[in-house]
């Protein structure tokens, strides 16, 4: 049976009858997890269950952001707390912080795997600018698209090597914004060839990678009537062209205040923009029945494009890894600098 070309979240760590229901009614692809659907492994193992159930689908993603630092959904008691991107780089340097940065994101897609999440929103693969806001801050690997690249490539590994698919973010770039995106719309003044040979570099270097998330910031340089999610040219230009990138694109979280209009609405200006799934988090049912009530079945490219990325879960995870070793390992990289 087909899916929407949705992601949607849940409202606790249980599922309810009306969600339930909803989500056998309504047959998004995949689904989401935040701190309020978090309670214990054994909780969190029966919830990803429950969310395949409705779908009728195993192979069903189910997504977290699991960036370390400040961006951990999933932390003590029951969990290591993981660092920022930054502190990698600060820990080990350029030379041996990519190692860390793989290990670390190897181990947190060991904690993912085992209670059934195969998709992690990471690595962030956005540039700081001076002036910036701190929505981004330490959550970048670096302030420089090489080093940004290079920490991210070790993150995205990590994960793919533990089981779970990456996710790079926030395309085309987040970095430069001066607004936190979750609360207000950010527009970068900067031209497009300052973009090409900073902002968009980390993407370019990374686009073979299966999955990315948009970014709801307006380039005016390209397109200042809106923010990349709801950007056409965007999208085509920039995100499919200059990137390169041909995986599956999901839109940042439609809740954002970034965004306008009405959750419909919203959602049919992401898809006619080019996006591919729709990505709505905060488990608030009439949102999503507006974003479901607009989001297409998933067919065509954006299907081939879901099917590639989940293809990459069928490669088992390299046999041998000792995970008491690797933490110490760790532990030990983190507290020599």
């Amino acid at each position: 049976m087909t899916s929407l070309a949705l992601i949607l979240g849940c409202a606790g760590p249980t599922l309810s009858p009306e969600e339930t229901a909803f989500f056998r009614e309504t047959r998004p692809w995949g689904f989401i997890l935040f701190k309020r659907n978090i309670v214990s492994p054994e909780q969190v193992r029966a919830l990803t269950d429950a969310l395949r159930e409705t779908v009728g689908r195993a192979d069903a993603p189910v997504l977290i952001d699991q960036e370390g630092g400040r961006v951990q959904r999933m932390g003590p008691p029951h969990w290591p707390a993981y660092p920022s991107g930054r502190r990698y780089l600060s820990a080990g340097g350029p030379e041996t912080g990519p190692a860390l940065a793989r290990l670390g994101a190897r181990l947190m897609a060991h904690d993912l795997a085992a209670v059934g999440i195969t998709v992690d929103c990471a690595p962030v693969l956005d540039v700081p600018v001076p002036g910036a806001s701190d929505v981004i801050g330490d959550r970048a690997y670096g302030t420089d698209p090489e080093t940004v690249a290079v920490f991210g490539r070790a993150v995205a590994e990590g994960l793919l090597a533990g089981g779970v698919l990456p996710v790079i973010k926030h395309m085309p770039g987040h970095g430069r914004a001066t607004a936190d995106s979750h609360l207000a719309l950010p527009v970068v003044e900067a031209a497009r060839e300052e973009l090409e040979a900073r902002d968009f570099r980390p993407f370019r270097a990374l686009r073979d990678l299966p999955l990315a998330m948009s970014a709801h910031v307006v380039f005016s340089a390209i397109d200042p009537d809106g923010p990349a999610t709801t950007s056409a040219r965007v999208i085509a230009e920039v995100v499919r062209g200059a990137i390169g990138f041909d995986g599956l694109l999901m839109t940042d979280d439609l809740s954002m205040k970034a965004l306008s209009g009405s959750f419909s609405d919203r959602t049919r200006a992401a898809f006619r923009a080019g996006c591919d799934v729709a990505l709505h988090c905060n488990g608030e049912r009439a949102e999503m029945e507006g974003v479901a009530a607009a989001a297409p079945a998933l067919a065509g490219t954006a299907l081939r494009r879901a099917e590639a990325a989940l293809a990459h879960l069928n490669r088992a995870a390299a046999p041998g890894f000792d995970v008491a070793e690797a933490r110490a390992r760790l532990e030990a990289g983190l507290a020599a600098a």
